[in-house]
């Protein structure tokens, strides 16, 4: 550590060596939108005299150092106008912009970043932004505007098929991406099983999607950062916005607390298909809700203070005899402090809580399990001079895991109450980042994050000869539950076991000439959390672990190189990626393991390794009637658990084997069109390789009852999965100067109606006696219609 911050403090000396030669002033303030004050996150701030210039940040906030004299500095954003503004500079000066709009639309804040000459220069890679009004305009199922089903039309993005939970990001595993709410960690990101994601597009400021090259200050997952922030509310006038669709609604509400000084926003959405469902004698229900609230407050010129929540909940219910919710709540309270001109501070205390509930009336008990994490972060951005710039902070979690817990539901249910192991765990980091251009051609961001976790006291933990949780059985080649020689008991401030791990960054930019440029990246990253799962994908039932004696931290280091290019003044873009990872501490599964009430999990895993490779092309058409892009990966995903001693088997044989989310093809284009003033048309087409399964190939009988052999894990594939989605958005009154304003989207999903298989399983026919196999899909052709207003 000692030796980076010494090279860190030589670059700063360096690159400050030529400032002297003439004085210098700092030009910083606020961005917003001059509708509703909402500030503007990634807005671009220009200098043509000089070539350069800056972007705002997470909280519309810039900062830029320039040599004394006159300029006329231009800001920019893609759906507002541009903004010229002549400055003379000879002292320190504070400006803050208010952009309006270019057009009129449904949409009060059209949020992307801008693909400008600036961001060729960045070292920063394997980012994707998409704009709330893309997302809006793409067709679903259902008719629900869907965020998570929206960045999988990305390149390296997919998912495990229709109705599926999560995402799987350049072949990573669906719990290795930390999904952030204003900074809080959701852990549940679907509704209905999958069928939707818990953000409600009305409430979404800003997300970005980070799948390699990633800063220093994001840490505890190894495959990506889906970092997402809510709209701060208006603080000019009151307005609604909302959609009725045919199985869910939604509305959402904000305006001043005290103009342009403080405002508010809550949102919330429903489903309501379960309420027809008795017309049709089913004695069934799946429902979902979720409430998004947000309180913004400016008490100076140099500090703000929000308070933002989430709170939703999955209800799924089977006549009077099964009953399952679960969802997520959290809550963060956040300090903006500007220390001077240069210097930039957030400071946030986040709660974050996943619950899991399940009742069982014909057994008459209920079980309940879920994760709980407070954490407090200070993070600080520093605007040293125009070419060096930097970010550091630290953060603290602690977790507190409840695996599961049984309760009768009746006095006679003759069950008694039983409690799995809770597991606690304090997981620390400071890190610190820099971004320096070298040269007018060359720059260089470079940091390090150090991370700590601390597997904390708990009442009971399971001794085991030699420490072998799990044993190899030599005679018949499989592996089998270690049985406890003991326990110990802790105390809650006991450390059961330490982790600490240094994480660096490097990522480097070449600009060949005006319009493109090459750069490279390589990220070490940590993952002390693991998701037990028996599935593809992540479901309720699921449940959170923390890497202890017997589950080690996962540990990525990944290396991206890409080729980067804008056409025609920025109108088209292109970006080619290749990249390269392995994973240590992978955990894989013993055959047969069972995961559910295993108060034990230490006896049924291994830790074996994973690999992912692979090429990605997006080709975008960013401006005119016509918009879209053409997304293509190519890739490969593996896991390989060898065994632990020459004797031992390993799973499949120690071989690699491709993981449950390799898909070797991905396609997916993605277009707009407007045709007039009142109507636009999108469409989705997807084309995926099928995803990796286990068959049986062949079969023995014993006393009667036939058992599957089956072949070598993920060796065959399900078929290939394609579909085409298309849909229409309808204004009748696109030129109306009222203030109420409303727009019809008709869409049909899967327009073909394909069948694709979510899975294949096999069955004896009980008219024929021969075995069969039986494809479930979960969708043919869906039509849809919503209704969306504002006022």
């Amino acid at each position: 550590m000692k030796l980076f911050f010494r090279g860190l403090l030589l670059c700063f000396s360096l690159s400050s060596f030529n400032v002297k030669a003439q004085e210098k002033f700092t030009i910083s303030g606020t961005i917003t939108d001059k509708l509703s004050n909402e500030t503007l996150i990634g807005v671009n701030i220009i200098i043509p005299e000089l070539q350069t210039g800056t972007m705002t940040n997470e909280y519309g906030f810039y900062s830029i150092t320039l040599p004394s004299g006159t300029y006329d500095i231009q800001i920019s954003y893609l759906g507002f106008k541009t903004l010229t503004k002549n400055v003379e500079l000879t002292s320190n000066q504070s400006f803050s912009f208010k952009l309006e709009e270019s057009a009129e639309n449904l949409d009060e804040v059209v949020i992307t970043e801008n693909i400008e000459k600036l961001n060729i220069k960045k070292p920063q890679m394997s980012v994707n932004s998409l704009s709330i009004k893309t997302i809006k305009n793409m067709p679903v199922v259902l008719g629900e505007v869907d965020v998570i089903k929206s960045i999988t039309l990305l390149p390296g993005v997919t998912n495990a098929g229709e109705g599926a939970s999560g995402f799987n990001v350049r072949g990573g595993a669906a719990d290795q991406n930390l999904i952030l709410l204003d900074e809080a960690t959701i852990f549940n990101s679907s509704h209905l099983f999958g069928f939707f994601s818990v953000f409600n597009p009305d409430a979404i400021k800003d997300l970005k999607l980070y799948k390699g090259g990633i800063p220093a200050k994001y840490g505890g997952r190894v495959s990506s950062v889906l970092d997402i922030y809510q709209k701060e509310g208006n603080s000019n006038s009151f307005h609604m916005n909302g959609g009725i669709g045919l199985i869910s609604s939604r509305l959402l509400a904000e305006g001043p607390i005290k103009k342009e000084k403080g405002s508010f926003l809550i949102g919330g959405r429903s489903s309501y298909a379960h309420l027809f469902l008795p017309l049709f004698d089913i004695d069934s229900k799946a429902l979902f809700y979720d409430l998004n609230t947000k309180l913004s407050y400016n008490l100076n010129n140099n500090n703000n203070v929000y308070l933002s929540g989430y709170f939703g909940r999955d209800v799924f219910e089977i006549s009077d005899s099964f009953q399952n919710t679960f969802g997520n709540t959290v809550l963060n309270f956040r300090w903006n402090h500007l220390f001077s001109d240069k210097l930039f501070s957030n400071l946030s205390l986040i709660y974050s809580d996943y619950y899991y509930g399940l009742e069982l009336s014909f057994v008459e008990f209920d079980w309940v399990s879920g994760i709980k994490n407070f954490n407090l972060k200070y993070d600080f951005k520093h605007y040293i001079n125009n070419n060096f710039k930097l970010e550091y902070g630290l953060n603290s979690m602690y977790n507190d895991f409840n695996p599961g817990e049984i309760n009768p539901t009746t006095e006679t249910s003759g069950i008694n109450p039983y409690k799995l192991i809770d597991k606690y765990a304090l997981e620390n980091a400071i890190y610190i980042d820099a971004e320096q251009n070298i040269s007018d051609k060359l720059s260089i961001s470079y940091g390090t994050r150090l991370s700590m976790f601390h597997r904390l006291g708990q009442n009971e933990l399971n001794i085991y000869e030699d420490d072998l949780a799990v044993t190899f059985n030599e005679e018949i080649g499989i592996y089998e539950k270690g049985e406890p020689i003991g326990t110990e008991t802790y105390n809650r401030s006991d450390v059961i076991e330490s982790f600490t791990n240094l994480e660096p960054r490097f990522a480097i930019a070449y600009q060949l000439n005006n319009v493109s440029s090459v750069k490279a990246s390589y990220n070490r990253m940590s993952q002390y959390l693991h998701l037990l799962s028996n599935t593809n994908s992540p479901t309720p039932l699921d449940v959170w672990t923390p890497s202890g004696k017997y589950t080690k931290p996962q540990l990525l280091d990944q290396v991206a190189i890409g080729y980067f290019k804008t056409f025609k003044n920025s109108a088209y873009s292109l970006e080619v990626e290749s990249f390269y990872k392995t994973i240590k501490n992978r955990i894989d599964y013993i055959d047969g393991a069972n995961l559910t009430a295993n108060d034990a999990i230490e006896q049924i895993i291994l830790n074996g390794k994973a690999r992912a490779y692979g090429l990605e092309v997006l080709l975008r058409k960013n401006e005119g009637k016509f918009t879209g892009w053409l997304a293509y990966t190519l890739s490969k995903s593996e896991q390989k658990t060898p065994g632990r001693t020459p004797i031992e088997t390993g799973i499949n044989n120690g071989e690699w084997y491709n993981t449950a989310y390799d898909k070797t093809h991905d396609i997916s284009l993605t277009a707009s069109y407007e045709l007039n003033k009142k109507w636009s048309l999108s469409s989705n087409f997807i084309f995926q390789t099928g995803q990796p399964t286990t068959y049986p190939n062949s079969q023995y009988e014993y006393n009667g009852i036939i058992i599957p052999n089956y072949e070598a894990r993920n060796s065959s594939r399900l078929p290939s999965y394609h579909r085409l989605d298309i849909s229409a958005t309808y204004n009748a009154k696109p030129e109306s100067k009222s203030n109420f304003k409303g727009e019809w989207v008709f869409g049909i999903y899967n327009i073909y109606g394909r069948k694709n298989a979510a899975s294949i399983s096999f069955r004896e026919n009980s008219d024929t006696g021969r075995n069969e196999a039986v494809k479930l899909a979960i969708f043919g052709m869906v039509p849809s219609i919503s209704y969306n207003f504002k006022f």
